[in-house]
């Protein structure tokens, strides 16, 4: 069955990708290996042509058939989902001791983006425990390689699932302020401003010091050419906006990798927190389902939990020699390679009218300034976890991968390595406009407040105030030309 679902996928991309090639054929759009000075395909050669609920999930286009085994086999284990131990199944147990998801896939349905959960009371309760929206935790200080401190009772995350016998960390509660305001047309807008806290819970007070950062789960596709961009772009990128006048000043954040041993300009997580795909992949299975690996061999229980300490590991532990290792490397390496070679989707409606002015008033509103639009790959840090598909690539995927302080509204007050409780890295924007056929909603920013493209820039501040007034003093047309053109990425 497994193979008939994996051949159904395979069939379905070639369609789609034959369509879109004769569609361009008789349209006279760009075709592969020619210029694409419009960017209709955000991913160079890795595009594919297609939309709805998969969009997010297709191998890259000019991936080699040898290599589609392998994105087949890291898409199982990205979905599936693991078990406790002790289980019959050996190759998918070890779950917990704590977790928010049981997969990769729980947290980053279709390949897509989560949403912060729906409230059903005036007490914040929420109707589903919060899975696709990760809340981070540290105090005060650094740990050994200059990131954030863990919080002494319940570690770098807050989980609130347990295995049998292991209580849940608690329970994340939510609520939603709401602020008005108006364009300079008189068109008013309301913004959801969310309020955290935290219920029964599991293992006594948190330290007094703690500081709290929510993330929501990101769309993955095009992080394997994101990680392939030259380390000397992204350097360029800061240096030119320090040099230029006007209050846009990114920085790179240097962080620790894991699978390298070293530091590295961080280029994924909300603030750049995390290096190459290899440690977001280990770090998310340790720290999301309590899934050991080569490079974070450790459980995250503290010495508050005792239950979590004494709970037992996956029958695959040990597998390599290596005490606490509930997944091995070939598995986790098509994992990661998966995750590596998931194409952007082809970018919807390029010649419209409509879709062209708003990217004219994208420019001019000066947010193509932290929203770089292209880069040409080069190769990625570890060749063996992904393919030469997404070298040599002119990409669109509208970031500097820079962090920018964006002002005081959407300060989580928490550093993270080189990222002040103000800054963020700014997000690629290809993908926007298919999350709601991918996802079913249109949540963005760090935490899923902002209910669409307009709301996420009115949370604009800090370096982007000077853009966001711009997007004010737009009439409704100009409003949505601007929308438009986000969408069409």
């Amino acid at each position: 069955m497994r193979f008939l679902k994996a051949f159904h996928r395979r069939r379905t991309w070639r369609l789609a990708t034959a369509s879109a090639g004769l569609a361009a054929a008789a349209t006279g759009l760009v075709a592969s290996g020619h210029p694409d000075p419009l960017g209709e395909k955000p991913g160079g050669d890795t595009t594919v042509f297609a939309t709805g609920r998969n969009a997010f999930s297709f191998p890259a286009a000019n991936l080699p058939d040898e290599e589609r085994t392998r994105f087949v086999i890291g898409n199982s284990f990205f979905r599936r989902n693991w078990v406790e131990a002790p289980a019959s199944t050996k190759a998918r147990d070890g779950l917990g001791p704590h977790f928010i998801a049981r997969s990769c896939g729980g947290c980053h349905v279709q390949d897509g983006r989560g949403a912060p959960p729906e409230i059903f009371n005036r007490l914040g309760e929420t109707k589903d425990p919060t899975v696709a929206l990760l809340i981070r935790l540290s105090i005060p200080g650094a740990d050994g390689h200059g990131g954030p401190l863990h919080e002494p009772v319940y570690g770098d995350q807050f989980n609130n699932a347990g295995i049998t016998g292991v209580k849940p960390e608690g329970r994340v509660t939510l609520r939603y302020q709401t602020i008005q305001g108006q364009f300079a047309d008189g068109t008013p807008y309301t913004l959801l401003d969310p309020k955290y806290g935290f219920a029964d819970l599991g293992y006594g007070p948190m330290h007094p010091d703690v500081m709290v950062s929510p993330r929501i789960a990101p769309q993955i596709i095009g992080v394997g050419l994101l990680e392939a961009i030259d380390e000397a772009d992204i350097l360029a990128n800061a240096a030119d906006q320090a040099k230029a006048p006007g209050p846009i000043k990114g920085v790179p954040n240097r962080v620790w990798d894991a699978p390298s041993a070293r530091m590295m300009i961080g280029r994924f997580g909300w603030k750049g927190n995390v290096a190459t795909i290899a440690h977001q992949t280990g770090g998310a299975f340790v720290g999301d389902m309590g899934i050991t690996s080569r490079h974070f061999p450790h459980e995250a229980c503290t010495p508050a939990q005792k239950d979590c300490l004494a709970a037992p590991s996956g029958k695959s532990a040990g597998r390599q020699g290596q005490p606490g290792v509930e997944i091995d490397d070939k598995t986790f390496d098509d994992v990661v390679f998966y995750q590596a070679t998931l194409a952007p989707p082809a970018r919807r409606k390029v010649n419209d009218v409509q879709v062209q002015r708003g990217q004219a008033l994208f420019a001019q509103a000066q947010c193509a300034a932290c929203h770089r639009p292209s880069y040409v790959t080069k190769e990625g840090p570890f060749p063996r976890l992904t393919s030469k598909a997404v070298s040599g690539q002119r990409i669109w995927p509208y970031t500097d991968m820079l962090l920018h302080d964006m002002g005081e509204a959407l300060a989580d007050h928490r550093p993270d390595f080189a990222a002040n409780g103000r800054q963020w890295k700014t997000p690629p924007l290809w993908g926007t406009g298919l999350i709601q056929d991918v996802n079913g909603h249109t949540r963005l920013l760090h935490d899923g407040r902002a209910r669409g493209v307009l709301e996420a820039i009115l949370w604009h501040g800090g370096e982007a105030e000077e853009a966001k007034q711009n997007v004010l003093k737009m009439n409704k047309a100009e409003r949505d030309a601007l929308v438009q053109f986000v969408e069409s990425l």
